[in-house]
């Protein structure tokens, strides 16, 4: 999945709630600060607390973080109104749900992944979830590889690892797993195998 208008931060309902209370804010505004917001998390070393995020991005707008302004902006929403899966996506799952391959998903990530995967309709697709925020460790510790095969009830000789990562890919391999760089919108991995669209996995099943 990525996120709508292709930024993670701010939300890509950021612009409807912010002009919903300053209807004069101009495109240009609203650009330079999202840059000034970048800044802000670039400087970090730890996770955003969104409110002085938010915060940063509405000084330099001049506008007041007022309470309400504050939880608009963090408000609960569906997870399609921000995020969307890749075009190949749905279609790829579909097709290898249809010809009984068993999935599980390997991700350094929130939590709540699962039910943002359940909001994007993809959820019932998978069968297991390693997902770092849950086992305390990330990608390549040979735990999250082995914490989805084996929720499979499978052998690592028995699964194909994907991700668009080439060395996430080759610590795969290191393992036993076979796998397949996903290089969407870069040159084909050197060092892995690799494929240009999911749709190329149906290949090998």
């Amino acid at each position: 999945m990525r996120p709508k208008g292709g930024r993670w931060n701010p939300r890509a309902d950021f612009e409807q709630i912010l002009l919903a209370h300053e209807p004069s804010l101009t495109p240009e505004q609203l650009e330079e600060a999202v840059s000034a917001g970048d800044d802000h998390l670039a400087a970090l070393s730890s996770t955003p607390d969104y409110d002085d995020y938010h915060r940063v991005v509405l000084r330099h707008l001049g506008v007041e973080a007022t309470s309400r302004l504050l939880a608009d902006l963090r408000r609960e929403v569906a997870p399609a109104v921000y995020l969307e899966t890749f075009p190949d996506v749905e279609e790829t799952l579909r097709e290898l749900s249809r010809r009984g391959v068993r999935m599980a998903v390997v991700s350094d990530a929130w939590p709540e992944l699962p039910e943002l995967h359940a909001g994007l309709g993809i959820r019932g697709y998978f069968e297991a979830y390693a997902i770092s925020a849950v086992l305390g460790c990330t990608k390549p510790d040979p735990r999250m590889y082995h914490h989805a095969s084996s929720a499979l009830g499978l052998a690592p000789d028995q699964c194909l690892f994907v991700d668009d990562a080439p060395d996430l890919v080759a610590a795969a391999i290191g393992l036993g797993y076979a796998g397949r760089a996903l290089c969407r919108d870069s040159p084909a991995a050197a060092d892995v195998p690799s494929v240009a669209s999911l749709r190329e996995i149906l290949d090998l099943f």
